[in-house]
């Protein structure tokens, strides 16, 4: 049994998710910028809700939305929802994203996603975890369509994904006209290869700004970067 994963303001438990936590999550929900003080944020695939959560201790927006499609993970959202300081603020759907974007209510503000993004289909033995990993159960084009429907005019999109998917994924945006305002390239230390990408997205072409994140100086020694990052999340930063 997975143990809850307490952070500075909430506590995630993460026992019947298929997805547990893990850097990628904590380093976009620290990463994306709130900038424009959304006042309406949607999670698609919000799994734990840990995403949505980090966004609500530090944002004063109104309603912070999340649409999950695994039965399990979307009950355990809504527990972790209903059991934090925000509880007022945080909705988590039991839904998958066509079924947002058929019957478009509102726009948002800001919309963040940490997608599945193992293309190749590899079994685990375990469905719920390979839907969570595979995008065959979000495929990008289908964010991307979905991202650009439900964004308002003046939002913006954050993502984290594989950096080797980087160049395909700028392509598949541009066809809707999301272009990049920051790009952050991610590595695990100064000798590895980069593995992710932290990409904002915005409606209309602009310069984006591009830098790098290295994650740890040696083993369990954080660069000084990451630990300004996420030390208003992390028990030990």
């Amino acid at each position: 049994m997975s143990k809850p994963f307490v952070f500075k303001q909430f506590t995630v438990h993460q026992d019947h998710c298929a997805m547990k936590i893990g850097t990628d999550g904590v380093l976009l929900g620290a990463w994306t910028s709130l900038k424009g003080m959304p006042d309406s944020i949607l999670d698609i695939g919000a799994g734990t809700g840990v995403i949505a959560l980090m966004l609500a201790q530090r944002s004063g927006a109104s309603s912070i939305e999340g649409i999950e499609i695994d039965e399990a993970a979307y009950e355990q959202c809504v527990d972790n929802f209903e059991n934090s300081p925000w509880g007022d603020r945080l909705f988590c759907y039991h839904a998958g994203l066509d079924e947002l974007t058929e019957d478009i209510e509102e726009q948002y503000d800001l919309i963040v996603s940490n997608p599945p993004f193992y293309s190749e289909i590899v079994s685990s033995g375990n469905d719920s975890r390979d839907m969570a990993r595979q995008n065959r159960s979000l495929p990008f084009e289908e964010l991307i369509l979905g991202v650009s429907q439900l964004l308002a005019e003046n939002g913006s999109f954050s993502t984290i994904i594989p950096y080797k998917e980087e160049d395909t994924f700028l392509q598949l945006a541009r066809q809707s006209n999301l272009f990049p305002k920051r790009i952050t390239r991610v590595k695990g230390n100064l000798q590895s290869d980069i593995k992710r990408s932290l990409l904002e997205l915005q409606f209309g072409e602009t310069e984006a700004a591009v830098n790098q994140l290295i994650i740890e100086e040696g083993r369990h020694r954080y660069t000084p970067e990451y630990i300004d990052l996420t030390k208003d999340y992390y028990l030990k930063m």
